[in-house]
């Protein structure tokens, strides 16, 4: 069994979130995480394209319409055909407000899908032990809906972008060629200013999507480790650090709002004096007083059509603005979401895999919370491969500490942990190779079995009744719990636990007072247990019991 060194920067996982960010291509990645809706992203972007059908059509119509309504006075016909005009304008509004909620529908869809692909790998990561708690929520919760606009909106609108105004300006050539100039040209005003604003909005993105993984981790760490901070007396300081992240966010979130608003007044400034342009031409132009020759004269038609359709030429290039945001919230997001890659030979496909069981050195460890005398200090032992080792001592010596140190939920204040020689992984630690039961084995919503399989999703029921019946907990596994336990005894609970690390396939095994408040009979059958479970592992039992010091080969005092 090899353990990757995670401490020397040539061997940092592709996938991993410390790796440098010129490793990892964001954009290629959110590219190939919505392969599977390229499809629909494709009909959105041509049915938000196709828009420009009743776009025409209601410019058309409108300019048709007025121009008939001069002439009514004279032909009252015109007034007939002055309300056919007036009928097509509105036509093409229903239709193409039928398009943008078509459009708008199928952009969501295809969002919906991609976010439940990467939140099942995600998932995946995280049940495999390849990820830690800590990152597998951020990513799940907060990561996943960052990329909801960019599929949702941003990939619909960038295609649309490219297309639609240069489309729009070859319309309008058909009615002015020097409108649809003018159109041109100040298209690349619009384009250079969005793209300045695109590049001050990117970073600033990325340090607010930081500062929001930084505040998540950090108030589920403190969640998780309540009663710790209970304990030291630490309330104000995890108050204080919350603060200070929380306000290092809103400082963060405040700045991006900034950029958005100040690029969309640009953008806005731009897009209305290039109208404006447009504007003054067609009057120049329709009462002959342009300083300046030009080939083309223009009627009232054709002045009030390039008019109404002027404005559409840039709205495409607004949306795109408008959802340039979801693209840098989604790139900032996405090195979180990237699949990780084995961080060691624990797990393929979600499974653990049972692999020779590894030594484990502790190297000069120390464990101190904040003002508080060390729980363990420079503590060294060196367990052979398959080596039974019984840690005992007082309460408060530090066993379930050294337990929870290997699991990663206890940081290291000095010293290392190797693996097989190498260092142990720093995030999550052995929770993917270790079966783990505790003393307080956690409870959810469903049926014993199922309670028990949370240790191995692929067990099949077979596997599941042999690990319940080895570890003593009789009765039916269909019974329902509710998230306290409700209906199993303090025993039962521990059997379940012990269950749970018997059902896993794992190459370490890690018990917390297995045989605690069990009777003597019963304790003999679990040290027979036991005694089978660490067959081909390498396995650390917390205990105050002779019986199982007398099982391990090895004790250790603290």
């Amino acid at each position: 069994m090899t353990v990757q060194d995670l401490s020397s920067p040539g061997n940092v996982p592709s996938a991993g979130p410390s790796a440098p960010a010129s490793a990892f291509d964001a954009r290629a990645w959110l590219r190939a995480a919505g392969r599977a809706a390229q499809g629909r992203l494709r009909l959105a972007a041509v049915l938000t394209i196709a828009d420009l059908i009743p776009v025409a059509g209601f410019a058309a119509g409108l300019a048709m319409a007025i121009d008939s309504l001069t002439r009514a006075g004279s032909d009252p016909a015109e007034t007939t055909r002055a309300l056919a005009w007036a009928g097509l304008a509105v036509t093409c509004l229903i239709l193409r407000g039928v398009l943008a909620r078509a459009a708008a529908a199928i952009g969501i869809e295809a969002a919906r899908h991609t976010k439940a692909g990467v939140r099942r790998a995600v998932l995946e990561d995280l049940f495999a032990g390849r990820r830690s708690t800590r990152d597998g929520v951020v990513a799940a919760a907060e990561g996943v809906e960052a990329v909801d606009g960019h599929y949702a909106r941003f990939a619909t609108a960038r295609t649309v972008a490219v297309v639609a105004p240069l489309a729009a300006i070859a319309v309008i050539a058909l009615a002015s060629p020097v409108v649809a100039a003018i159109l041109a040209f100040t298209l690349l005003t619009f384009a250079a200013a969005m793209a300045l604003a695109g590049m001050a909005a990117a970073e600033e993105s990325r340090r607010q999507f930081s500062a929001l993984e930084r505040l998540s981790g950090l108030f589920l760490d403190r969640v998780r480790n309540l009663p710790a901070v209970l304990a030291f007396q630490a309330e104000d300081r995890v108050a204080a650090e919350t603060a200070q992240a929380s306000g290092d966010l809103a400082a963060r979130t405040g700045r991006v709002l900034r950029i958005a608003f100040a690029s969309s007044a640009i953008l806005e400034f731009f897009s209305a004096l290039s109208v404006a342009l447009v504007a003054v031409y067609c009057g120049f132009n329709l009462l002959r007083l342009l300083p300046f020759p030009v080939p083309e004269q223009l009627d009232l038609a054709r002045a009030f059509f390039v008019l109404a359709l002027a404005p559409e030429v840039y709205a495409p290039m607004r949306r795109l603005a408008a959802a340039y945001h979801d693209r840098q919230a989604a790139e900032a997001a996405a090195p979180t979401l990237r699949r990780r890659g084995p961080r060691s030979t624990t797990a393929t496909a979600g499974r653990p895999l049972l692999t020779d069981a590894p030594g484990i050195r502790f190297r000069q460890v120390t464990v101190a919370y904040d003002g508080a005398a060390p729980v363990l200090d420079r503590f060294d032992l060196e367990i052979r491969p398959g080596q039974i080792v019984a840690i005992t001592g007082a309460s408060g010596a530090g066993k379930t500490t050294l337990l929870n140190l290997l699991l990663g939920l206890v940081p290291v204040s000095e010293g290392w942990v190797e693996v097989d020689g190498a260092p142990s992984p720093t995030d999550g630690g052995l929770a993917g190779l270790a079966a783990w039961a505790g003393q307080a084995p956690v409870i959810v919503p469903g049926t014993v079995g199922d309670n028990i399989r949370l240790a191995w999703r692929e067990a099949t029921m077979r596997q599941v009744l042999r690990a319940a019946s080895a570890a003593g907990l009789t009765g039916d596994l269909d019974r329902r719990l509710d998230e306290r336990g409700g209906g199993l005894s303090g025993g039962e609970r521990r059997r379940l636990g012990l269950a749970r690390a018997l059902l896993k396939p794992a190459s370490v095994l890690l018990l917390d007072e297995p045989t605690a408040n069990l009777d003597p009979a019963a304790e003999t059958a679990m040290l027979e247990v036991i005694r089978k479970a660490a067959v081909g592992r390498t396995t650390l039992i917390a205990t105050h019991s002779t019986a199982v010091m007398a099982l391990a080969d090895r004790v250790v005092r603290l």
